[in-house]
């Protein structure tokens, strides 16, 4: 079996797969400060639950957004686990090409998703991820990862809107029946959902046009399935997007694969 984790700002996410089907799905949030032997805690307890025996892993792969937290968890792989894990770089053996200015800065969760997505819809394809951040990237027909958009997490959008509007609180990050905000958390569902809908949508038109075709949108991360049903060029949801990005990269990198 294969260990696969996403480190992200927010959550850190596990799987494992076995043979080419993921078998268990886990998340957690990610905490800066827990050593290898805490991790091993939390995903022993996790595989305990889903009556998982770790003893069965042959190997791993990482992708980290952050970078402090990633020595922990390729420490706790090595010491508990007993192998070296393969983390994700821009050096790594991916399927696309990035074809970027500085691709050594790249968050790993990008090019992931876009391996990920190249293989399976081929291109030109634009993954949506509504994870920490809202990025959209986007693999050319001929499978080279370009670039894309950052935009902030919905969350810190609703929360920034908060913090500084003395009378506004918290709202439900659910889509209200209608643009026009009959009351205040109408209002500001409103603003905050379709606005996101208008930023996705005026995106994903302006990449369009720059890249000179329409492409296939596939959406992953927390808020995809919701947005989807607002969005009509997204084509697909697909919460694995990353695992499964993880196990093509797995597969890719071992000798009997080329």
């Amino acid at each position: 079996m294969l260990l696969l984790i996403d480190i992200g700002n927010t959550n850190v996410k596990f799987g494992i797969a076995d043979g080419t089907a993921i078998v268990a799905r886990w998340r957690v949030a990610t905490d800066r400060t827990s050593m290898p032997d805490e991790w091993w805690v939390v995903i022993n307890t996790l595989a305990t639950a889903d009556n998982i025996s770790l003893r069965s892993i042959e190997g791993a792969v990482l992708s980290s957004s952050v970078p402090s937290v990633t020595p922990w968890l390729a420490a706790m792989i090595r010491d508990r686990v007993g192998i070296e894990p393969l983390i994700v770089s821009a050096e790594t053996d991916l399927g696309v090409i990035v074809d970027i200015d500085n691709p050594r800065e790249v968050g790993p969760d990008r090019l992931v998703d876009v391996a990920a997505a190249f293989a399976r819809f081929g291109g030109p394809t634009l993954v949506l991820d509504f994870g920490s951040a809202t990025t959209l990237n986007v693999v050319t027909e001929d499978g080279r990862f370009i670039g894309g958009a950052i935009a902030p997490d919905i969350r810190a959008a609703h929360d920034a809107l908060v913090a500084k509007a003395a009378r506004l609180t918290s709202v439900d990050l659910v889509f209200p029946e209608q643009a026009i905000g009959r009351n205040t958390v109408a209002s500001m569902q409103s603003g905050i959902m379709f606005g996101y809908v208008g930023l996705i949508e005026g995106l994903i038109a302006r990449i369009d046009a720059e890249i000179g075709v329409t492409t296939t949108v596939i959406a992953t991360g927390g808020f995809g399935g919701l947005f989807q049903q607002h969005c009509p060029r997204i084509s697909a949801y697909l919460p694995d997007l990353t695992l499964d990005g993880l196990l093509l990269i797995w597969d890719r990198s071992r000798p009997s694969v080329h």
